[in-house]
């Protein structure tokens, strides 16, 4: 399929993380056959990724694989695709946030999708989840505006802003919006709190495990003691979730959490596992904004809480991410009633790319 002339491919930064868009098509129909080939173009197993299109870094090693969708709710299907960096391993088990700001635009320029009079909305199937997204942004004159004055933190400069709306994000993989039937667990001699807004992931407070939640990435990472304690409570965290092992996956995510600094409402660190996230991911930050929200969890307390209808400003290590999400209390336990975020995207190339030879 690739041979001398390559696979058509755009390659995009979407939100704070970058990464190759492909339609179905034009990838092997055999999982394992695609998936091969996908290692081959990012560069992967390598830690610099010297030979791909990779980044050397789990943000910059992402895959979208984009089809028109057979749903009648959705214009198209998203499945994302996670690779390793110096790890040879290619895993759907989780979604992405920040790749999905791409998704409307690549349907677009890939006429999947008819642009709109002035601006366009793409309903996406998030394949990962089975769950609904609406992307919305300008398409003047029939096409994608990438320019525009929003600026997000940890990436430079200003672009044109896509609002993405979730639908039905709460529980979407693990079937419960606190899958262990509660807000507050005990996991590994940790407060915790387990929780799924469309990103499966383990609340806990920084001071609990001795640090200030202020550490810069570089100082998380170089602590192998934090390492092992994080991964003791991620291995035990899984099960409480109803996840099972998940000592080959990327799922769930860990986040510290701290009082806020910087006039925001919560203060994060979040962990990909392994790597320290140099901001936080979209539905990262969502599925924060849903933990701090429920009374009795172990954010709730840290929180400087926004007014009823205003964005939540959850703070990362290169500034802040403003999300707009409402939980309400039930007789059963909390239900999400909104999630949505601004994000950008710019499309960086549009051409071939050249898988390398076979290892």
């Amino acid at each position: 399929m690739a041979g001398v002339e390559g696979i058509p491919c755009l390659y995009m930064r979407g939100g704070t993380s970058k990464g190759a868009f492909f339609l179905a098509a034009d990838l092997p129909a055999d999982h394992e056959e695609r998936d091969d080939l996908l290692l081959r173009i990012m560069g992967t197993p390598d830690p610099r990724q010297i030979d791909g299109l990779g980044g050397a870094h789990p943000l910059t090693s992402k895959v979208a694989v984009i089809s028109p969708s057979p749903d009648d709710g959705a214009d198209v299907d998203y499945l994302f695709l996670q690779l390793g960096v110096d790890s040879a391993f290619v895993t759907d088990r989780q979604n992405c946030g920040n790749i999905l700001a791409g998704v409307g635009p690549f349907a677009v320029e890939r006429g999947l999708v008819p642009p709109g009079n002035g601006h366009t909305d793409v309903r996406i199937r998030m394949v990962n989840t089975d769950s609904l997204a609406t992307a919305t942004f300008a398409t003047p004159d029939g096409q994608v505006d990438y320019d525009g004055d929003l600026e997000i933190d940890g990436v430079p400069g200003t672009a044109g802003a896509i609002r993405l709306n979730f639908e039905g994000t709460a529980g979407s993989s693990t079937g419960a919006l606190f899958p262990s039937g509660s807000v507050l667990d005990r996991v590994a001699g940790v407060d915790a709190t387990c929780v799924d807004n469309g990103m499966p992931t383990v609340l806990m407070r920084a001071a609990d495990l001795g640090l200030t939640g202020g550490e810069s990435p570089e100082e998380l990472e170089a602590d192998d003691d934090l390492a092992d304690r994080l991964r003791a409570i991620r291995l035990e965290a899984a099960k409480v979730m109803g996840m099972g092992d998940v000592s080959d996956a990327t799922v769930p995510k860990l986040v510290l959490l701290a009082q806020p600094s910087a006039g925001g409402a919560i203060a994060t660190r979040s962990f990909l596992p392994v790597r320290v996230h140099t901001s936080i991911g979209v539905l990262g930050a969502l599925t924060v904004g849903a933990g701090v929200l429920a009374e009795g969890s172990v954010g709730h307390g840290l929180a400087a809480l926004p007014s009823r209808g205003d964005p939540l400003r959850i703070e990362h290590p290169t500034g802040h991410f403003d999300v707009d999400i409402a939980v309400e209390s039930t007789p059963d336990g909390f239900t999400v009633t909104k999630s949505a975020a601004l994000r950008t995207a710019r499309k960086i190339f549009d051409g071939r790319v050249f898988p390398r030879p076979r290892l």
